[in-house]
């Protein structure tokens, strides 16, 4: 994928309904002080409807799927997926050839990627991206994350993205994968789309950015997005 390729999932659709059920549930619970409840929350009100859940395209997402085809090649190494939902990306990065972990903060996504996947061999996890286990620090080769930090308040975004950073390994790559806007464009979201001064923090926690990309994502409109990749040297 070249910058502004366009790349069509094949179960494209209206997702409107499943918008406005995010919208509120993330109103809901900023008003009520928790602005990381409507994560679980909005898994529990989707009711077994990956449709009710905005980011579930039940298929790995075009932009991490193009990357990793670009080698032409099986990747190596332990690989980490955050805030993976229903599972789809962590288990295209298995069959990449990583060895992967998946995490999220909802234990409502992580039940429902492993029924969906109930014989993989993917490590999933319930666990807060703010409190992450010691063991993962600098553990992985390849970190992947996508809309996780976009779907987060502006207040504690940086912080995610440094805790994002620690789990790159010395030598590591981090993928990072998120709806773009100009720096004077207004953001509405969740999700939020993210200007690319809003990356800086990645370069701010130790990371060296190595590649920047512009790219367009069909779904049921065009969505501009960034691709970016990150490495921690070794020391």
């Amino acid at each position: 994928m070249n910058d502004d390729t366009a790349a069509t999932p094949p179960n494209s659709h209206d997702r409107s309904a499943a918008r406005v059920l995010a919208d509120n549930v993330q109103k809901s619970a900023q008003a009520a002080g928790d602005p990381l409840a409507w994560f679980d929350e909005l898994y529990l009100a989707a009711n077994g409807d990956p449709a009710l859940v905005p980011w579930a395209k039940l298929e790995p997402h075009p932009v991490l799927a193009e990357w990793i085809g670009r080698s032409g090649h099986l990747h190596e190494g332990s690989a980490i997926d955050v805030g993976c939902g229903l599972g789809d990306n962590a288990e295209y990065l298995d069959e990449a050839g990583y060895d992967v972990t998946a995490f999220d903060l909802s234990q409502t996504a992580i039940d429902w990627a492993r029924r969906r996947h109930p014989a993989t061999a993917v490590s999933y996890h319930q666990a807060d991206l703010f409190n992450l286990p010691s063991i993962w620090r600098g553990a992985f080769t390849l970190v992947h994350e996508c809309y996780t930090i976009q779907a987060l308040d502006a207040e504690i975004r940086r912080t995610a993205m440094a805790h994002i950073a620690a789990l790159v390994a010395p030598g590591g790559t981090l993928l990072v994968i998120c709806r773009s806007r100009a720096e004077d464009e207004t953001a509405e979201g969740p999700p939020w789309p993210l200007a690319r001064s809003e990356l800086e923090p990645f370069v701010a926690a130790g990371l060296e950015q190595t590649s920047f990309e512009h790219l367009t994502v069909t779904q049921d409109r065009p969505i501009p997005h960034f691709r970016a990749t990150y490495r921690r040297a070794v020391t």
